[in-house]
């Protein structure tokens, strides 16, 4: 809602496409998330649900006018049974489709790891590091 508070954004495993996984009763989580959620066949809780879904009011950003969108890295892993991949995939290819500035915005797909990113201890280790050298970069700490 309001892009121009943030100069960078490290989004892992965003649940973003809220409209579509609520009202897919066949995901693994779905049904039991609608004590959390709510029930996307009852209208009230629908209409509740899209008014803060990210990736259905990323049109809103065109309402912004002037106001720059961060730099973005979004991450996501192949194998989460959680968050799907497609959803930050989604999301991303629709984002650059609004974005007006020359900010980075980057999907990283780890396609060896779950929803907790990767496991083993050096993996685990780099993932950090890339975070923090595009986080360091954006923010052009050293320069």
């Amino acid at each position: 809602m309001r892009p121009d508070l943030f100069r960078v954004v490290l989004s892992h495993v965003p649940f973003v496409d809220i409209m579509n996984t609520m009202l897919d009763a066949t995901l693994p989580l779905t049904v039991a998330e609608y004590e959390e959620w709510g029930n996307p066949n009852q209208p009230e809780a629908f209409a509740t649900m899209l008014s803060y879904s990210p990736y259905d009011n990323l049109d809103n950003l065109g309402k912004l006018p002037g106001a720059p969108i961060p730099a973005i890295l979004v991450k996501t892993s192949l194998n989460d049974s959680q968050v799907m991949y497609w959803e930050p995939a989604k999301y991303v290819a629709k984002l650059r489709t609004l974005k007006t500035n020359s900010t980075p915005l980057l999907l990283h797909i780890n396609m060896d790891a779950g929803h907790g990113g990767a496991s083993g201890r050096y993996d685990y280790l780099k993932e950090i590091a890339f975070d923090y050298a595009f986080l360091l970069t954006q923010l052009a700490v050293g320069k």
